[in-house]
């Protein structure tokens, strides 16, 4: 889950700063000081970049995730002051502190439970109904209550009340209560994200690359998927196409009550996207057909694992969930971004997943993958 919240807050309500004080004049006559009744963090300063100030104080939850932090390098970028609330250690925030000047990022210990802490994340601890539908409800309730003008919140492509997955039906429910809560709010809709740390390209490549775990050795050098991956679509977005798309939301005064549906640029179908994968890597691929019963099975296994597990049941229903179509929601384009084709960005994932001798190897050696139109 990743919550963007907009401040643009008077200076009544912006915690003051120590060591500031109304500017002195001395003079024999009598001296005037203005005093405006906006806080100079809000203020516009500066040329531009992490050293400057653009005016924007914006509140993201889920920070630490995958797209969080690409959001947050987007926003320290450009000079915004960024509060971050959290609910991890130091060493989960450490690569966040450098994405802004000094001052600017500010750190906040919360509890999702707690309306309180959340106006001053499925885990183990945290059920879906949790992350996506409780705790945006309470976030976009307590945003409307303190005056926030822009609220941005990240769903899913295929968030749907009737689909088999549990994610992405509490992702669904989610969208209609922060609506409720917050009849402004901005809907991002973006399909499976990929990029460097990225858990759907790394996915599949892991069966070959992780050797240590045992119920891996159940699969060989094998990718199983139902039906071979030969009735399920796929649209993947770069992580960073998201995160500008989110950026420029907040830019436009125009957005607000707009659902935006994130896609990339091409329309795969999962065995020939996964079959690119390997080729790119430089791995033998061998797909095989596993019905759904049987993957739920596997899949109960690994969850049984104290660690992060490669898979669930929940995840093997939605990579096989065909990424839907919205001609009629706005996307990238309207945000004035051209989104990134797998061809372009895949190989910064993927490479480290190469042999030794193929480290080299030039991207142009691959056969793009297949592509369709429906």
């Amino acid at each position: 889950m990743a919550v963007v919240t907009l401040i643009c807050r008077p200076a009544g309500v912006l915690p003051k700063l120590s060591g500031t004080c109304s500017p002195v004049l001395l003079a024999a006559g009598p001296v005037t000081v203005q005093h405006r009744k906006i806080h100079h963090a809000v203020v516009p300063r500066g040329k531009g970049g992490r050293s400057s100030s653009s005016g924007v104080a914006a509140t993201v939850f889920g920070a630490t995730g995958f797209l969080g932090r690409y959001v947050v390098s987007r926003l320290g970028r450009m000079g915004s002051q960024i509060v971050i609330p959290h609910r991890c250690d130091q060493y989960d925030l450490m690569y966040l502190r450098p994405m802004g000047d000094m001052g600017q990022i500010i750190f906040m210990e919360w509890d999702a439970r707690d309306k309180e802490s959340i106006k001053r994340w499925e885990t183990r601890n945290y059920k879906f109904e949790d992350v996506f539908v409780s705790m945006p409800q309470q976030i976009a309730r307590a945003a409307r209550e303190a005056g926030i003008r822009k609220f941005i919140h990240t769903s899913h492509l295929n968030a749907d009340i009737r689909s088999p997955s549990k994610y992405l039906r509490n992702k669904a429910v989610g969208e209609a209560v922060v609506w409720e809560e917050f009849p402004d709010a901005i809907i991002m809709k973006p399909s499976e994200c990929f990029g460097r740390e990225d858990r759907f390209l790394n996915h599949f490549l892991l069966i070959v690359t992780i050797k240590n775990m045992p119920y891996m050795r159940w699969f060989g050098k094998a990718v199983p998927l139902i039906a071979i991956g030969k009735k399920t679509f796929k649209q993947p977005v770069h992580v960073v196409d998201v995160a500008k798309a989110i950026v420029n939301a907040i830019k436009d005064p125009d957005a607000n009550g707009k659902t935006y549906a994130l896609v990339g640029p091409n329309r795969y179908l999962l065995h020939d996207l996964v079959e690119y994968i390997y080729a790119l890597s430089h791995r033998p691929y061998l797909a095989y057909p596993i019905p759904r019963p049987l993957y739920h099975l596997i899949a109960r296994f690994f969850e049984m694992n104290p660690f992060e597990p490669w898979t669930t049941c929940d995840k093997v229903d939605r990579f096989h969930t065909t990424d839907m179509k919205y001609p009629d929601l706005p996307g990238l384009e309207d945000l004035g971004i051209t989104p990134s084709s797998i061809e372009q960005k895949a190989i910064e994932t993927l490479r480290r997943h190469r042999r030794y001798r193929y480290l080299d190897a030039e991207l142009g050696e691959t056969k793009a993958a297949k592509t369709v139109s429906y």
